[in-house]
């Protein structure tokens, strides 16, 4: 993955950072070397997000990079239709899918403003269109030794108020036994579409809070009422993650299809099709006014646990 053109690279101690700003502003790989170990892609890199293959990069497609910003909405809106602050809203179905999908930022190219060894900004700007407000969003990413510190904001730079929300959509390994901690309150549930319908409480939400395995999970939904952090854990390799989200990144998303290899555990601030279900702590989402920010930031730290039983 090093000789792959356009990636940015963050490095700090022995645990390195790639980045696609020309694939949607996408984190591409996010792994640790062992500290004897060369600067490629050796077997013994642990990989805290699922990395882009070669042909990911090479195809530009953001659905297969580790992570890809969530802006100026969070999954799906219905049909790509929705009514919002007077507009009527016909927004483009992205990636053959019938919905308007993700936002727009990770469809688009992102321009690196400055960078160092273990920090980057990244811009997009958009100046309207079928989605009619301008606005810039900009990601910083810091990288240490143990974790990475992630913002994301948007401004509004029209004349009128907007609607936002703001999200990272982060895919992660799913190895045998993986184990996913979180506390959420409750679960929508979806239609045929993948879209919400009502709020329910399903029975593996104590469980969830406790630690359950991912095998027993098959699902992709919004859940409300988290409390903006979670934790996976790998016992075959003894090693842990951590994800801490500040507001307005109250809500969570699980993306876990079974027999996968991976699974999406995702901070957003709106839930899926929030446009089409009104206003209030179930849904999510932001009005933001002209010439103001929206921001929010995630923190990922790893541990090692200890020698694997």
């Amino acid at each position: 993955m090093h000789d792959t053109p356009d990636l940015v690279w963050l490095h700090a101690g022995n645990t390195h950072l790639a980045l696609a700003p020309a694939i949607g502003g996408a984190i591409a790989a996010l792994y640790t070397l062992d500290q004897h170990s060369p600067l490629t892609d050796p077997p013994d890199a642990f990989h805290w997000l699922r990395p882009a293959t070669a042909a990911a990069l090479q195809a530009r497609d953001p659905l297969r990079m580790a992570s890809f910003p969530l802006v100026p909405w969070c999954n799906r809106i219905r049909d790509g239709q929705a009514q919002a602050l007077g507009h009527r809203l016909a927004l483009p179905n992205a990636g053959g899918k019938e919905h308007a999908l993700h936002g727009l930022g990770w469809q688009a190219a992102w321009t690196v403003l400055d960078a160092t060894a273990s920090t980057v900004a990244l811009e997009f700007t958009h100046p309207g269109g079928a989605w009619p407000w301008a606005f810039t969003a900009r990601q910083q990413f810091h990288l240490t030794a143990q974790g990475l510190h992630c913002t994301l904001s948007l401004r509004n730079d029209g004349t009128a108020p907007m609607p936002a929300a703001l999200g990272h959509h982060p895919y992660f390994p799913h190895r045998p036994g993986t184990r996913l901690r979180c506390t959420v309150q409750a679960m929508w549930e979806s239609d045929a579409d993948l879209l919400p319908l009502r709020l329910g409480q399903p029975d593996f939400l104590p469980a969830l809070r406790q630690g359950m395995a991912l095998d027993a999970l098959d699902l992709d939904n919004n859940f409300t009422g988290w409390d903006r952090r979670f934790a996976i854990t790998w016992p075959a390799q003894a090693r842990q993650l951590t994800l801490e989200a500040d507001a307005p990144l109250d809500y969570f998303v699980l993306f876990c299809p079974r027999g996968a290899d991976h699974f999406c555990a995702e901070p957003v601030s709106n839930c899926t099709d929030w446009l089409n279900h009104g206003s209030g702590p179930e849904v999510g989402g932001s009005t933001l006014e002209a010439g103001a920010t929206l921001a929010c930031g995630f923190r990922l730290a790893w541990t090692d646990l200890g020698p694997p039983g």
